[in-house]
């Protein structure tokens, strides 16, 4: 092969190889990204299916803290929440913050 030949072949393989990693940077950055959104989305979650709320006071007044305790059914992807044993769809600021212990 002629000189020139070898080089234009040699430029190829490099920017070939080039494109290959730079393929590979990109899309290992892609899934980092993916993977970082899909942990907040769930890390953001305040109630999960099982876990039991307490309607505040002022939302049923008169009962007291037992009665007023509920278990969640199903988180919908709005941030509600269907409850057991109870009708309708419920907001979080409906509920005592969680983790409270009054």
């Amino acid at each position: 092969m002629k000189k020139r030949t070898k080089r234009v072949l040699g430029g190829l393989a490099f920017a070939a190889g080039s494109l290959g990693t730079l393929g590979v940077v990109v899309i290992r950055k892609n899934l980092r990204e993916r993977r970082r959104q899909a942990n907040r989305e769930t890390d953001n979650v305040w109630a999960r299916p099982g876990m039991r709320v307490t309607f505040r006071a002022e939302l049923m007044p008169g009962r007291d803290r037992a009665s007023r305790t509920f278990q969640v059914k199903e988180l919908l992807s709005n941030g509600r929440v269907l409850l057991h044993e109870v009708n309708g769809e419920h907001a979080e600021r409906e509920f005592e913050p969680v983790g409270s212990k009054q």
